[in-house]
Formats: C-alpha cells, sequence, structure tokens
C-alpha cells in the first residue's frame, strides 16, 4: 500500500453494469424492447473513488471484486485513474453486477447483485487500516455489509472527515450515525430514515440532502440550513449522478473547502454526470468543475 497519506479514502462496491437503453422503462410485469446495450465499469464505490481523483484528490478504495474477468477489468480500470487500489481484495465471490435501464429521459432503473461486496469483511477493513487512518476524508455508502461500515467508523481517525451516502437505504445504528460528520441522501432515502429531524437528532452533524434538478439542501443539527442551487442542464443518463455529486463533495472537503462550497461543486458535478451516457465515464474532471465556476465570477 502507498505510504502516502490519501485526500480520500472510498469504501464501497465496484460492479460490471450492464446497461440497457430504451424508450421508456417497463413497470411491473411488462417487457419493452431496448434499442442498445453496453457494459461498463461501475458500483458506488468504483464511481465516487473516480469521481474524487478526477476532481484532484489523492484517492484510496478499500473493497472486493472477484477472481475473474470483470473484476480484473474493474481494478485495471480504477488504477488508470491513480487510484490506489492495493485495499481492493479479490474474493472467491463473482465481481458485483447491476443491471441498468436507461429510458430516453435520462431516467434510469437499478438491479444490483453484490457478489464480491457482499463479501468484504471487517477484517479486511483492519488490514487496510493504515490508508484508512490516514485519510483526510472517509467516504462511504451501503452498498457493502453494514459491519464492514461499523468497522471502518471504529477504525478511522478522530480527525478524519466521515461521509457516508446512505444508499441503498438501510437502518443505521446510533454508533454508525454518531460518528458520521455529512450523511448525503436523496429525498427518497431520507424518508426511508425517518426524515430530517429525527436523522439529526440521532448523532450525525450534518445532513446534505439531494433533490436532483433541484439541487440539494445542507442543514445541521444546531437548526441552520442553506439551499444549494441547482445547475441547470439537459440530462442523457442519471445513472452516476449521485456518485459524482459524492465524489466531487469528498474532494472539495480534502481540499478545505466549506461545507457549502464542497456541497456546490458537489452538486455541479452531479449535475455534469448527466449530460453523458455511462457511469465511470460520464464522471467530470477537476479542470471541467473550475471553467464553469470561472465563468460565472
Amino acid at each position: 500500500m502507498s505510504t502516502l497519506p490519501a485526500d480520500v479514502c472510498v469504501l464501497g462496491s465496484l460492479n460490471l453494469d450492464l446497461v440497457a437503453r430504451v424508450e421508456r422503462l417497463p413497470g411491473p410485469g411488462e417487457t419493452v424492447l431496448g434499442r442498445d446495450f453496453q457494459e461498463h465499469p461501475g458500483g458506488k464505490g468504483a464511481n465516487q473513488a473516480v469521481a474524487a481523483a478526477r476532481a484532484g484528490a489523492r484517492t484510496v478504495m478499500i473493497g472486493a471484486v472477484g477472481d475473474d474477468d470483470a473484476g480484473r477489468r474493474l481494478r485495471k480500470v480504477i488504477e488508470a485513474e491513480g487510484i490506489d487500489a492495493t485495499a481492493v481484495a479479490t474474493v472467491e465471490a463473482p465481481t458485483g453486477r447491476a443491471l441498468i435501464g436507461v429510458d430516453d429521459r435520462g431516467e434510469n432503473s437499478i438491479m444490483v447483485i453484490p457478489g464480491a461486496n457482499g463479501a468484504l469483511t471487517p477484517t479486511m477493513v483492519r488490514n487496510a487500516v493504515s490508508v484508512l487512518r490516514g485519510a483526510r476524508v472517509l467516504l462511504m455508502h451501503l452498498d457493502v455489509p453494514l459491519d464492514v461500515i461499523e468497522a471502518a467508523c471504529q477504525l478511522a481517525d478522530p480527525t478524519t472527515l466521515v461521509v457516508l451516502n446512505p444508499a441503498p437505504a438501510a437502518v443505521l445504528p446510533s454508533r454508525v450515525l454518531h460518528r458520521v460528520d455529512v450523511l448525503i441522501p436523496n429525498e427518497h432515502e431520507l424518508a426511508q430514515l425517518g426524515g430530517a429531524q429525527q436523522v439529526l437528532a440521532a448523532g450525525v452533524t450534518r445532513l446534505l440532502v439531494t433533490e436532483g434538478a433541484r439541487g440539494a439542501l445542507l442543514l445541521d443539527a444546531l437548526g441552520h440550513s442553506e439551499r444549494i442551487r441547482p445547475w441547470p442542464v439537459t440530462p442523457v443518463d442519471t445513472t452516476a449522478a449521485g456518485d459524482a455529486f459524492c465524489g466531487v463533495f469528498a474532494a472539495s472537503l480534502s481540499k478545505g473547502r466549506t461545507w457549502s462550497e464542497a456541497a456546490q461543486r458537489g452538486a455541479l458535478g452531479g449535475a455534469l454526470a448527466t449530460t453523458r451516457p455511462g457511469a465511470i465515464a460520464s464522471l467530470p474532471y477537476d479542470h471541467e468543475l473550475q471553467g464553469i465556476i470561472n465563468d460565472e465570477k
């Protein structure tokens, strides 16, 4: 493993995305004909790690892939982005898959098969403690087992900012919520967690609610709130928008930007990701973000 401390450590999933493009998404029991099919490297963890790296953060990743072609492909992809993948374990389970439908409006429907992601263990996290404790920001989501998230919360340095994207939504124990500096749910996930007041009362320091085309809302336990404005774009594929938001936000925090500045850049990253097809292929680079921000000044 690298001896250099990371700006961002991402703990999460790596998947091969199987993407079908359709005129409209099918309803229950309905079959629709697709017009195109592609395979893309993805997974929330890989997406967020690449988003953070492209936003200028020195990034490491903790995760798991299978001993198969998909796993080897994913490892090469994230290493090509300059991400330290030495803490990505190879396990006996097959590499995770995501079955994704994308319609003509850019909306998507996703089914995830965890595979190797579900084989990630607290022991693997403990084995990667050197990269975990050296990071300025720890970024996680819930595509991996909850005991892995708990282990990372316990092992992270007290000075590390812990950012949790609770997707897919799940009941979170107080010992996790008390360690979370920023929780980033969308509106659906927040509702499943009991709403903003309940989440903040449970110990989360800040809540950043992503609201798609309406931007985001930043709240804290003291009752302060700030509206994070949306960036107007014409979406073609929303698949990795939330991951782009999280990765850019984490990278921005690691560089010392304020909560508000980091959220604004995250919102821009998420918006830009919707303008391109695919997951990792859609994630923006720092020079693109900075160019748009400079143009507005």
